[in-house]
């Protein structure tokens, strides 16, 4: 279950669900074991220069070594930036997980996970 975090600027016009979209598209297609990604956005109300950080979260796993990871980042930029229709400074980093993350779903009775 990868974890997208997006830190933003609040002067880019940019439809934040269709790049949490594109982002969990290219990380499942690339690793089919990947699952849902959890996403969120943070706007930023006072800054200096636009800018977008683009955090990404996966879990340690043999397959997700260096040529993975250049892989994954190199089209997740480009497609990104797709979606970018300004001049902005970017910025994105893939991380993983440390021995003892822990990561799972409570479930309770009669209740449904919320997703938009």
């Amino acid at each position: 279950m990868p974890h997208v975090e997006i830190k933003y600027s609040d002067n880019l016009k940019i439809n934040i669900k269709e790049i949490f979209d594109v982002i969990e598209q290219i990380i499942n297609n690339k690793d089919g074991s990947a699952g849902v990604c959890k996403s969120r956005a943070y706007p930023c109300l006072e800054y200096k220069y636009s800018h977008i950080l683009i955090t990404i979260s996966l879990l340690t796993k043999a397959h997700r070594n260096k040529e993975f990871t250049l892989a994954l980042s190199n089209e997740l930029e480009t497609s990104i930036k797709t979606h970018l229709k300004q001049s902005v400074y970017f910025s994105l980093n893939i991380e993983y997980s440390q021995a003892y993350y822990t990561t799972n779903v409570h479930l309770v009775d009669d209740d449904i996970l919320a997703g938009i």
